[in-house]
């Protein structure tokens, strides 16, 4: 018997990308509503109570007026927005982040999907604070850069249009981010790291870096020893990586079009700093690969079922 799924949303570019995904799908049953209903209230609720499981491709306000519509005691919702992130009920959908965390969500009712950006640096950064190597109150700096589709369809017209002539534009200026909260909290750190994004002229990528003064850290921690916390955070994991050895350099495409992210550890032993690189494409995992991931498992079945490895 196939699952049933509704995606509320299914035309921004986070419910396109996952529609795709499921499509050709025979153990998934894809509820869609055509244009002339799928802004109806009515029936959106109806769509949303009558599916095992529905994904919330919405912004943050209309994702909790969605999430409110469910009357039923036995849809299951996966919130691709970022409202109910560190919100008391729902669990956070990064099944790698912690040991347990993919069985969390398979029991699960509410699923809050993560974001691009703290996807990377929650995967850096979070099994380091659990060794101790980080101390929780560490002041972090994160720096990231994305691809313009993680804006949506405004961005992209906006870029693609012609009415973007630059090659990188920073932003989040007033360091208020609306990801600051969940990066926070799912890393266990007691401040925010000071965030910098920025957007670059690439429809899809991102490329996050969180620079580390080992030598300042308490224990001083080696490179070596850093390297290996990662490595064994992830070592079963099929979608998360982490990359030894030398290199000249690292790009923002590097997982461009499918569903891993790389992490690696770059330094100098000698001064005792290092860069922390997260590579991966911010609509794979960093969206609709990781909803598809937490639909699975959710679901019950094959967890990387279609992702691309």
């Amino acid at each position: 018997m196939s699952v049933t799924v509704f995606i509320d949303g299914a035309v921004g570019t986070t419910g396109i990308d996952i529609r795709e995904r499921l499509s050709g799908r025979t153990d998934i049953a894809v509820v869609t509503l055509d244009d002339s209903r799928r802004k109806d209230a009515d029936a959106r609720a109806e769509a949303l109570n009558d599916a095992d499981i529905a994904i919330l491709c919405l912004p943050d306000e209309a994702a909790r007026e969605a999430a409110a519509l469910v009357r039923s005691g036995t849809t299951r919702l996966i919130d691709a927005s970022s409202a109910h992130r560190v919100a008391d009920g729902w669990t956070y959908g990064f099944p790698e982040l912690t040991e347990g965390q993919a069985a969390r969500i398979a029991a699960a009712r509410f699923v809050s999907n993560p974001g691009c950006y703290p996807t990377a640096f929650l995967a850096l950064v979070a099994p380091l604070v659990r060794a101790g190597l980080i101390p929780a109150d560490w002041p972090l700096t994160y720096n990231a850069v994305s691809g313009y589709s993680g804006g949506g369809k405004a961005m992209i017209a906006e870029f693609e249009g012609g009415g973007v002539d630059t090659a990188l534009r920073a932003y989040a200026l007033t360091l208020s981010h609306k990801h600051l909260p969940e990066m926070r909290a799912h890393a266990g750190l007691a401040h925010p790291p000071v965030f910098a994004p920025a957007v670059a002229r690439l429809n899809r990528g991102m490329l996050g870096e969180v620079p580390l003064a080992l030598a300042q850290l308490p224990g001083r921690p080696s490179l070596a020893a850093v390297e290996d916390t990662l490595a064994a955070a992830y070592a079963d994991s099929a979608l998360i990586s982490v990359a030894s050895g030398d290199v000249a350099a690292v790009t923002i495409e590097e997982n461009s079009g499918t569903d891993r992210m790389t992490l690696r550890v770059c330094g100098n032993a000698d001064s005792g700093q290092v860069r922390l690189i997260a590579t991966l494409d911010n609509l794979g995992k960093g969206a609709g690969g990781a909803a598809v991931q937490n639909l699975n498992i959710m679901a019950g079945l094959d967890p990387l079922a279609g992702l691309i490895v």
